[in-house]
């Protein structure tokens, strides 16, 4: 006969083994069902930078240290892993190191030049808002002060910008804006320079690279883009031997004195010029809003089909800000 010890040894310890069972099948259940990885990331960087990535391949990365003249956007790669951007002019780095790949500024903010690396203004990074993942888009919210030498602040900026995936390893860069008079109106003076601007790799120039400028009323290289009103243009060109790629700059329905004027040179150059025909004044309680998108593509797209994804970009809903911070 078998003792009570025996018989209650072996039923504690089926009963531990049941448990035991029962725990690891629980622990399983809730940790066995991973969530979806966002396809598109923007990865926070040291130094002031944030990368953006699609798949883990960074596609762009943004700079905003708060020492940098202003914040900026390189590279920006094309769908063959090489940057189509470019930092400084490839003939003239000195007098040129404002060309930032990808950058907002104006020549002329209440008096201020804010463009060139040798003005007295300086778009200034005051703080991150908020980062965001998800399976089509990603984006960085942050918050910019411009700022004279004399660290009087003229305009608060809230901005931010989107990466958003495209078919054949295209995508979308988008640029919302909203400035801010600090108390008292701010002019933005009449000149081709600025908000946006962009400096093409150096294979993709006219001259350099033999490549080729288009806008969409038809026209063709700097002597009949220069200073025309447009409602995009796109710089195409080599980029490795053999493949062309390009970058369409956007600009949007919303946006003031639209169709815009492109500045746009053979040298590889582009920007879109806010206040090329003369000054545009933001008052206090009417802020400033603005929206570009750089269409990143295969081959020298034709301009049908450019025609096509700036409608689609035309057709996105606005971007939500939120509300800047108590200003200081």
């Amino acid at each position: 006969m078998i003792s009570f010890n025996i018989l209650f040894k072996r039923a504690f310890t089926y009963l531990m083994f049941a448990l035991l069972i029962s725990t690891n099948t629980h622990s399983q259940n809730a940790y066995s069902t991973p969530k979806p990885v966002p396809r598109m990331q923007i990865i926070p960087m040291p130094y002031h930078q944030a990368s953006f990535q699609r798949d883990g391949a960074e596609i762009a990365r943004y700079h905003f240290s708060p020492s940098l003249h202003r914040p900026f956007i390189f590279p920006v790669i094309g769908p063959s892993g090489r940057s189509l951007t470019r930092m400084g002019h490839p003939h003239d780095p000195e007098s040129h190191s404002h060309h930032n790949s990808v950058w907002i500024s104006h020549h002329d903010v209440g008096g201020t030049d804010f463009w060139s690396d040798g003005g007295k203004g300086k778009v200034r990074h005051k703080r991150i808002v908020k980062f965001e993942d998800g399976d089509r888009a990603s984006y960085i919210i942050t918050e910019n002060q411009w700022v004279t030498n004399k660290d009087k602040v003229l305009l608060h900026e809230i901005r931010r910008v989107t990466t958003m995936i495209l078919d054949d390893s295209e995508w979308l860069m988008i640029i919302d804006m909203e400035f801010k008079a600090n108390g008292t109106a701010v002019t933005l003076g009449k000149t081709p320079f600025g908000m946006i601007g962009i400096r093409m790799a150096k294979t993709i120039g006219v001259n350099d690279g033999g490549g080729t400028i288009r806008n969409s009323e038809g026209a063709v290289n700097e002597k009949n883009v220069f200073w025309k009103r447009a409602r995009w243009v796109d710089y195409s060109g080599p980029i490795t031997n053999g493949k062309l790629e390009g970058i369409t700059l956007f600009d949007h329905p919303d946006n003031p004195n639209f169709p815009t004027y492109f500045h746009v040179r053979n040298d590889g150059w582009m920007g879109a010029s806010l206040t090329h025909d003369g000054p545009r004044t933001i008052q206090p309680d009417k802020p400033l809003r603005l929206r570009y998108g750089l269409y990143i593509h295969n081959d020298r797209k034709a301009t049908d089909v450019i025609q096509v994804k700036w409608k689609q970009f035309t057709k996105i809903a606005p971007a939500k800000l939120g509300n800047l911070s108590r200003n200081k």
